[in-house]
């Protein structure tokens, strides 16, 4: 999603959202990701303008003080950045590929099935199982924080299940442009 994303020519536009859809961002972040409110006061203070930045292909940035916080295509769910899921890891699920999918993992390739299914890696116990379509941070084998966020494009069970096909469609990783940019 952020492959050759150049702000020079890739934003459109900046503007601050009306008090009203700020409001219904931030009820959307608390439903979707797993924090408190009191979390997103330290992330986003109530009294801190958000700034919508339009981009290209219908990629919405939402930043406050020039510091990219989350992100948005289309209308679908908003995803943090990675410079923001390292502050709070607990923000999304957590998933994790083994040493084998690394490379393909930064090159920005979706996950397969067998390198969240094998030794190394880690899918959520059957209780704590996810559904297709949330939100999730990509965490390699032996390492600390997250080196990716993707959308699940099948349910944990049917990952362990069927143990083939895409498993996890990435949309931001280390060392792609959005991680490049550190302010707007």
């Amino acid at each position: 999603m952020f492959k050759k994303f150049t702000p020079s020519t890739d934003i459109a536009g900046q503007t601050p959202p009306k008090s009203s859809v700020q409001r219904s961002i931030r009820a959307a972040v608390l439903q979707q990701w797993k924090i408190g409110l009191e979390t997103l006061e330290e992330i986003w203070p109530k009294k801190e303008t958000l700034i919508h930045v339009k981009c290209r292909e219908h990629i919405s940035i939402y930043s406050v003080q020039n510091v990219p916080l989350f992100f948005q295509h289309f209308d679908g769910p908003f995803y943090p950045t990675l410079r923001l899921l390292h502050q709070y890891p607990f923000i999304l699920p957590k998933v994790g590929v083994d040493r084998g999918a690394i490379r393909f993992l930064l090159a920005g390739a979706p996950m397969m099935c067998p390198g969240l299914t094998s030794a190394g890696g880690y899918l959520p116990p059957p209780e704590e199982a996810l559904p297709k379509g949330t939100a999730v941070a990509v965490h390699a084998e032996g390492k600390e924080h997250a080196v990716g966020i993707g959308i699940t494009t099948l349910s944990t069970e049917d990952m362990r299940r069927l143990n083939k096909d895409v498993a996890v469609e990435i949309v931001t990783h280390l060392g792609d442009d959005l991680w490049a940019l550190q302010t707007l």
